[in-house]
């Protein structure tokens, strides 16, 4: 190891939608190893996207074989914390073998079981209960969909794991999750702290089929001998209760108090500040926060460098100009000529629900528009565009949850599309608020790092933790910009969706027929 490293360090797991990366964190914050692995999303028809869970644990595995190997000692590795993608799961059998496909959180097959949940509960028993309006995004209504299509996987009697308690069950032989891990199944009582017999009772679920529930920062057990073998991990490593990818990455950027905001500019762009009591309204979902006793008010759109990516392959099918380049090199290509025009895309207005919408609007069939087309606009109008969209839609998310809990003062901002210049500064121009960069860009994995570090004696506390291991990088303030992209906000951005949702919809509903 390098000189002058800590002599004790940490390891944050973050298995994302689309791959694991696995990092040893020293005290200070630093990472001193990775590694990392790809996981396969598929999607086997519209509006489905699935996983084989199996490929979470060899994901998991490979990447932290990658990090330990680097390391010429694992003595100094005191804990593994995992942080992971929400509303993703799987059902197995008792041995924790997959009966089917894990369903990850883009599938949308489920709104008849939104309405059914409705008509059930009520729209507004189900947001108090679970802290998170009814739509296809909770695993509850992929769940339902998926036993009415499947209904021979109910006479299994399966159990149903979110990603962190199908690894942890793998690391420790301990069928457990953490809180901050379960709550976006849709399936807790956000005030009791505990699975809501209510909401099991409409997937036709008993509890005995959900995993054990615990504090994040837990101790869950310790990495058995056959894990290890598996993993390279040491066998007896502690292994700490986390959190959904969200809420760490909220704790890698520093968020231990209500003021500020996270802005994590990846495959989703997701948003939240932490709120000391709990909170329901449509302008966010809430979610416990990473640090115990806590909430996190979170805005979602689930389009962010999603978005980009289809751009470039779906598309331009990876060629502008004729030629087969890697995607990066495309992406980047596209952001140098980008950057050249002015705010506004030469007239190119782009509303970014690729993926449906959550909040304000809960609307599961929402699609992404882009008017303003003329015959001047190239791929980079485009690519601008999708830029600005969504950063109009993170100032429409921002004010709606301002008006609940008053001013955030600042983003700080991780994920892939915080290494943009050009995205970190439209965003500053378009909501008006101070942006900066997280130290590391891979908040999420420092902050299953800093709930290990927390809870296995490196620090006295979490916040403690938190303090000694995050720091911030480049700021972007508003700039001349700003004024022309108020004006297109308000005069026709607030308004563009509400005008043609139901035209909207109703193309949605001919689709699906």
């Amino acid at each position: 190891m390098g000189e002058g490293m800590s002599d004790r360090l940490v390891l944050g797991v973050d298995c994302s939608t689309t791959g694991c990366k696995a990092m040893v964190f020293d005290q200070t914050g630093q990472a001193v190893a990775e590694g990392r692995a790809a996981i396969a999303l598929h999607s086997p028809g519209p509006d489905a996207w699935e996983q084989d869970a199996e490929g979470w644990w060899q994901a998991f595995c490979e990447a932290c074989r990658a990090a330990s190997g680097q390391l010429d000692d694992l003595a100094p590795l005191q804990a593994v914390c995992l942080t992971h993608q929400r509303e993703t799961f799987v059902l197995t059998d008792s041995a924790g073998q997959p009966l089917h496909a894990a369903l990850v959180w883009m599938d949308k097959r489920g709104t008849e079981q939104v309405a059914r949940a409705r008509a059930q509960l009520g729209a507004e028993r189900l947001h108090e209960l679970s802290g998170k309006p009814a739509c296809t995004t909770p695993s509850l209504y992929k769940l339902m969909a998926l036993l009415d299509r499947r209904p021979e996987l109910r006479d299994l009697a399966p159990q149903v794991l979110d990603v962190h308690a199908f690894i942890s069950w793998r690391l420790t032989g301990r069928r457990v999750t953490s809180l901050a891990s379960a709550d976006p199944t849709g399936l807790i009582d956000m005030r009791q702290r505990r699975w809501a017999p209510d909401l099991l009772a409409l997937a036709g679920l008993e509890v005995s089929q959900l995993p054990e529930l615990c504090e994040p920062g837990a101790p869950l057990g310790r990495v058995t001998d056959r894990a290890a073998a598996q993993s390279g991990l040491p066998a007896g490593l502690e292994v700490v209760a986390g959190a959904g990818d969200g809420q760490a990455a909220g704790l890698g950027a520093g968020i231990v108090a209500p003021g500020r905001a996270y802005l994590n500019l990846g495959t989703a762009v997701v948003s939240g500040v932490l709120s000391p009591d709990y909170r329901c309204d449509s302008a966010f979902r809430t979610l416990y926060g990473a640090l115990p006793g806590s909430y996190f008010l979170e805005t979602d759109l689930q389009g962010g460098t999603f978005t980009l990516d289809w751009l470039v392959e779906r598309f331009l099918g990876g060629r502008p100009g004729g030629a087969d380049l890697p995607s990066d090199q495309v992406l980047a290509a596209l952001e140098g000529q980008a950057a050249s025009l002015p705010p506004g895309s030469d007239g190119l207005m782009l509303v970014p629900y690729w993926n449906g919408v959550m909040n304000p609007l809960w609307d599961d069939q929402a699609s992404g528009v882009v008017v303003g087309w003329r015959g001047v606009h190239q791929p980079a109008h485009l690519y601008r565009a999708i830029i600005e969209g969504i950063a109009f839609e993170q100032r429409q998310h921002t004010t709606g949850v301002e008006q609940v809990v008053g001013d955030i003062s600042e983003y700080v901002v991780m994920g892939g599309g915080s290494k943009s210049d050009l995205w970190c500064q439209v965003l500053a121009d378009v909501t008006g608020k101070p942006v900066v960069r997280a130290r590391s860009s891979e908040a999420t994995a420092l902050g299953a790092g800093i709930i290990a570090a927390g809870c296995c004696g490196l620090y006295p506390t979490v916040v403690a933790a938190c303090a000694a291991m995050t720091g911030y990088g480049d700021r972007f303030d508003p700039g001349p910009a700003q004024r022309r992209y108020d004006q297109l906000y308000q005069e026709v951005y607030s308004g563009l969706y509400p005008a043609i949702q139901k035209p909207m919809q109703r193309l949605a509903q001919l689709r699906e027929r």
